[in-house]
């Protein structure tokens, strides 16, 4: 698992390794059951907390993402492939969403630029069967 974090960017330390860690799932580098690194090995890595590392995880946790336990550890628990997302989800993603949205159209970029940019990205991703 190849994992880029900027200690200068004013993105906290764990929301960076948790956002690296869901775009390799959306991309498909990441899959279902695909172990991640062990928390201390991480926070060695990086020369960070292991806190910092336990957070990240904890948060993709909470998101359904990753599954934890004490014979496996950390695994990813959810992919592109496993179908939709839990009914919760859908709502708080799409005020995500709004707010981003909001903050490109609050600094002027064009509509279509924005739309450009989604689909930019999003062709990124690896392609899914169930979109919902």
């Amino acid at each position: 698992m190849d994992i880029y974090i900027d200690p200068l960017s004013p993105d906290p330390i764990y929301q960076q390794i948790r956002d690296r860690i869901v775009e390799s799932i959306a991309a498909g580098r990441l899959r279902r059951g695909d172990a991640l690194v062990p928390v201390r090995s991480l926070a060695a890595a990086f020369g960070i907390n292991p806190a910092t590392v336990a957070k990240a995880y904890n948060q993709l946790r909470e998101e359904g993402l990753v599954a934890t336990t004490r014979k496996s550890g950390s695994v990813i628990a959810r992919d592109p492939g496993s179908g939709p997302p839990r009914p919760d989800f859908t709502p708080a993603w799409r005020a995500r969403l709004a707010t981003v949205l909001a903050e490109a159209a609050a600094q002027g970029l064009a509509d279509d630029t924005l739309a450009d940019e989604c689909g930019r990205i999003t062709s990124g991703f690896t392609t899914r069967t169930d979109a919902p």
